[in-house]
């Protein structure tokens, strides 16, 4: 169980802070600065980076991607220097569900695989390792990213438990139950069979 002994009013501002970091839509800033339109009209309609690739821009997913990652993994490291290592949980949860209900969307976002693997990383290096190796792995095998997201996340938690880090596994099922739960639609096209695979345009 995490040990919290930062205090309450901190936290609640870390959380806030971090939150307010997740809710910036990388996805949307980079299409439009790089004139390739509105995403949330692009494909899925989804603002994270396997959406950006259906753009045919494989620069701007990757950049997307990135910063995606980025910004759950710098408020856990932001957190953790600045307050502590409670802080630090807080602030990565808080980052993840930024990016799946961000304020200046109306709290309408994406999935969150890219900023739960980013978060795991910084939370605890040898989780989000092995989370990412289960995404690849899995993409590579079926070619489908939401499968890929779907066991990345959900393996997590297993992980976090194998390689001793207690309390990230309790982080890391809780933001992995929101993964599931972001890709209802996508679980439902994979037993369908209509699924479109990374890097096709939908």
């Amino acid at each position: 169980m995490p040990v919290f002994e930062t205090a309450l009013p901190l936290l609640l501002l870390t959380g806030v802070l971090a939150y307010l970091l997740g809710s910036v839509p990388f996805g949307i800033v980079i299409t439009r600065a790089m004139g390739l339109g509105d995403l949330r009209k692009i494909g899925s309609g989804n603002i994270g980076a396997t959406n950006v690739l259906r753009t045919g821009n494989k620069p701007a997913a990757l950049a997307t991607l990135i910063l995606d990652a980025g910004k759950g993994g710098m408020a856990v490291l932001i957190a953790r220097a600045l307050v502590g290592p409670d802080a630090a949980l807080v602030a990565g949860v808080m980052a993840f569900f930024g990016h799946l209900f961000p304020v200046w969307l109306g709290f309408k976002g994406g999935k969150g695989v890219a900023t739960f693997l980013g978060t795991l990383l910084a939370l605890a290096w040898p989780v989000g390792l092995l989370a990412c190796a289960t995404w690849a792995v899995v993409a590579a095998i079926f070619r489908f990213s939401s499968l890929a997201g779907i066991l990345a996340a959900v393996s997590a938690p297993v992980w976090a438990v194998v390689t001793g880090h207690g309390a990230v596994a309790l982080a890391a099922a809780l933001m992995a139950l929101m993964v599931l739960i972001r890709h209802d639609a996508n679980i439902r096209r994979l037993i369908a069979g209509t699924e479109p695979k990374i890097g096709k345009k939908t």
